[in-house]
C-alpha cells in the first residue's frame, strides 16, 4: 500500500493531535510532510520536532521567532494567511487535512484542491458556507473530498461500501434517484431516502465535564 503524504492544517487542535497520533501508529501508511497552526508556536514546534515535517506554517507572524527557537531542526517555514495557502499546495503532499476551526480553512482548502491535492475535511463550516464551490472545484480538478468528522465519516463509509457494490454491477442500468457528490465520485444511492445527523454531544451529551478524562475509544 502506498504511503500517503499529508499536510495537517490545524495541527495543534484536537483533531490535528488525533491525526498526528494516527500517523505515529501507522508510519508505513502515513507520512506528515507539513504542519500548520494559528498561534501556538511552541506546540507546533513540538509536533514538528516529533514528525520531522519538511514544512511548517504559523499564521501568527509575531510568533515566528518563538517557533524558530523551539525547533530542533530546520524545516521550511511559512507564515501568515499566504503561507497557509502555500503549505496547502506542497508539491510533496498527496492529501491536506483541514482541521481549522471555523471558516479560516476555506481559502487553503480551495488552494489545495486547485493544486490537485485530495482533501480531508474536519471543518464542517467550509462545506456549510461554500459546499457548492468546494465540490465543484473538486470535480473540476479530479480530487477527492473525504469527511473526517466521525458522524459524517461513518455515513461516508457506508455509502463507499455501496459504491463498491455498484462498481461490481456496472453492467446493470443505473437506477434513478439521489446521488451523493464526493468530488470525483458520484454515488448512486437511490435506496437512501435521507440522512439524519444527531445534535451535538452524542452519547456524552449529559456526561459531566469532570468525567471526560476517563472516556476511552472503547
Amino acid at each position: 500500500m502506498n504511503r500517503k503524504r499529508v499536510v495537517i492544517l490545524g495541527a495543534t487542535g484536537s483533531i490535528g493531535e488525533s491525526a498526528l497520533k494516527v500517523a505515529g501508529d501507522i508510519p508505513e501508511r502515513m507520512e506528515i510532510v507539513g504542519l500548520a497552526a494559528n498561534s501556538k508556536a511552541e506546540k507546533l514546534a513540538m509536533a514538528a520536532n516529533q514528525t520531522r515535517a519538511q514544512s511548517v506554517c504559523l499564521v501568527d507572524e509575531t510568533k515566528i521567532d518563538i517557533l524558530r527557537k523551539a525547533l530542533d531542526y530546520r524545516p521550511r517555514i511559512f507564515s501568515g494567511e499566504v503561507g497557509l495557502r502555500e503549505i496547502a499546495c506542497l508539491t510533496d503532499a498527496d492529501m491536506v487535512l483541514v482541521a481549522i476551526v471555523g471558516t479560516g480553512g476555506l481559502r487553503p482548502a480551495l488552494a489545495a484542491i486547485e493544486a490537485g491535492k485530495d482533501l480531508a475535511v474536519a471543518s464542517k463550516e467550509i462545506l456549510v458556507m461554500a459546499g457548492e464551490i468546494v465540490m465543484r472545484e473538486a470535480r473540476d480538478n479530479d480530487v477527492n473530498v473525504l469527511p473526517v468528522d466521525s458522524e459524517h465519516n461513518a455515513i461516508f463509509q457506508c455509502l463507499e461500501g455501496k459504491r463498491s457494490t455498484l462498481n461490481a454491477q456496472r453492467s446493470t442500468p443505473k437506477s434513478e434517484g439521489l446521488a451523493l457528490d464526493v468530488g470525483r465520485w458520484t454515488l448512486d444511492v437511490s435506496d437512501v431516502r435521507r440522512i439524519i445527523l444527531t445534535a451535538s454531544g452524542g452519547p456524552f451529551r449529559e456526561t459531566p465535564r469532570k468525567d471526560f478524562d476517563s472516556i476511552t475509544p472503547e
